[in-house]
């Protein structure tokens, strides 16, 4: 949708309306054809007019496709996060609730028209045959897919399947002459939720938290017990990015943090009486310190964690203002395989505020800029930015003052970091150049990365030197990457950072990866210095 086109005044509407249907007029009284649809209900209005279409339409159409554009046209004229779903997309969206997919099990670059092998995912079927990072896929049953200019979807049609089914593949490993043939058994992908866990400090546990699914709470519970068998004090609870999910998830993990009886977060609609989620006796985690970090990118569940926290006066939010999705969507499935979510109720924090963001209905596109917005108007740096609406002020029971309206504001804010972004910087990230350089890096010195011990042992050792520097810009300058001596100097510490993390990724997966950027994580930081004020 044009920009442009969002303020038109609806006079503009309407005569643009009324000139279509004088058009149609005009146009039955020409031909002498023109006929009187049957007055029998709105539903049945859209069902003549679909199958008038498929009868007497200039060319053919198909109904089945008449039929799916309508549904989502309705449903896309509510608000943001409403949608219709056809079935051929609906398991595909329906799997990171669920937990799992069907598969072979790798997360994979295309790099070079080839397929780069970036980890065996736990548990799946890949990790137990000992495929492994920087392994390049070259034959998929018995057909060439290297140098042919597959795309991402065409390799996900082919290694993705049923469980039980098989599929070969043909794989080239550094170090090994000839293609090493692999018959790979799909089965069930876990997909995580908890992307890693571990200790910070001898008191203070770290957990990051991707999405809330319905495997969600059994992955935290494992984490929490491990790093309360480790001593932790004090947790960082990490929501930034987490776009949300489940509701009832959201609640059960807040349920760990609160005292029986708290008020977590209740839901109402105009259709459907308000529902009341309360904390049980059982969370494992009520009194001890808590921070938990959100930014732009956390929503809907994820803000019911941190505003059920906030607004009972139980920990510290910090970094940047939530995203701001107060709705709820119910799935309703139709016999055809397909379904709409169609939102039925807004929730509450236990205050009362709604902290879902202004919309207009059908404009869902000015709906998504809103980040950029908020970027452009300086709030991601200044926290004096955001104008808050009076009669939307809450207070908590311990008198902190809270807003509704859009979104959760921390208690601690923390600027994002754009010292570093310079020309040169996006050219690396729009490129994929630090992933392209680390696989290839890791494939040839995987021996070598290992003998720095394990991940704690490599976060703390491991320095990018100024030759490996030189020798990424150098691979960099290959790819197209017009090199800039102070635009380098500007993002140099990034680069170092980058570098290092995504080479603890491809030796020690998620957690490296997780346990290098923290150690220079503004936000991490100051969520470590807000604990340690509190008493454990």
């Amino acid at each position: 949708m044009d920009s442009g086109n969002r303020m038109r005044p609806i006079w503009y509407a309407l005569v643009l309306v009324l000139g279509l249907l004088l058009g149609f007029y005009l146009s039955m009284r020409i031909s002498g054809k023109g006929r009187q649809f049957s007055n029998s209900g709105d539903e049945s209005k859209i069902a003549q007019l679909i199958s008038y279409i498929q009868r007497e339409y200039v060319d053919t159409i198909s109904r089945q496709r008449l039929v799916e554009e309508s549904m989502a046209s309705i449903v896309e004229n509510l608000d943001p996060h409403s949608a219709y779903i056809p079935a051929s997309e609906l398991a595909a969206l329906n799997e990171p609730l669920q937990g799992n997919f069907e598969g072979i099990g790798i997360e994979f670059n295309l790099l070079k028209d080839t397929i780069y092998v970036v980890s065996a995912l736990a548990g799946g079927p890949s990790e137990a045959l000992g495929i492994r990072s920087g392994d390049r896929i070259v034959s998929v049953d018995g057909k060439n897919v290297a140098g042919i200019h597959i795309t991402n979807n065409d390799v996900i049609k082919k290694l993705r399947g049923p469980g039980g089914t098989s599929v070969k593949v043909g794989i080239l490993r550094r170090g090994h002459k000839g293609i090493m043939p692999f018959v790979i058994v799909r089965g069930k992908i876990p997909i995580y939720s908890v992307d890693t866990h571990y200790m910070l400090n001898a008191q203070t546990g770290y957990i990051k938290v991707s999405r809330f699914a319905q495997t969600t709470m059994e992955e935290f519970s494992k984490a929490m017990d491990n790093l309360l068998s480790q001593g932790m004090k004090k947790l960082v609870l990490d929501l930034r990015g987490n776009p949300g999910g489940l509701l009832n998830v959201a609640s059960e993990m807040a349920d760990v943090f609160l005292e029986e009886d708290k008020l977590i977060v209740y839901t109402k609609g105009r259709a459907r009486a308000r529902d009341d989620f309360y904390a049980g006796p059982d969370g494992n985690f009520q009194k001890g310190p808590l921070a938990i970090l959100i930014d732009e990118g956390s929503a809907s569940a994820s803000e019911i964690v941190a505003g059920a926290i906030q607004d009972n006066d139980r920990g510290t939010i910090v970094g940047r203002r939530s995203f701001g999705k107060g709705l709820v969507q119910e799935q309703s499935s139709f016999n055809d395989g397909s379904a709409v979510r169609l939102t039925i109720a807004r929730y509450y924090t236990p205050t009362g505020r709604c902290i879902q963001k202004p919309y207009t209905l059908g404009n869902a596109e000015e709906y998504m800029e809103d980040e950029f917005d908020r970027f452009t108007h300086g709030e991601f740096q200044h926290p004096d930015s955001i104008k808050f609406n009076d009669s939307l002020k809450y207070t908590t029971p311990k008198g902190k003052v809270v807003y509704g309206g859009g979104g959760i504001m921390p208690d601690i804010f923390v600027p994002a970091d754009t010292s570093e972004r310079t020309p040169l910087l996006m050219q690396l990230l729009m490129k994929g150049v630090f992933n392209q350089f680390c696989i290839a890096y890791a494939e040839q010195h995987r021996k070598s990365l290992l003998t720095n011990g394990d991940v704690s042992a490599f976060a703390e050792k491991f320095t990018v030197s100024e030759s490996l520097v030189e020798e990424f810009m150098t691979f960099a300058e290959k790819e197209k990457v017009i090199r800039n001596k102070t635009q380098e100097k500007t993002s140099g510490l990034f680069i170092r950072n980058q570098l290092k993390a995504l080479l603890a990724r491809s030796v020690y997966r998620t957690e490296g990866y997780y346990r290098v950027l923290n150690a220079g994580d503004k936000t991490v930081k100051r969520a470590i210095q807000a604990l340690e004020k509190t008493k454990s």
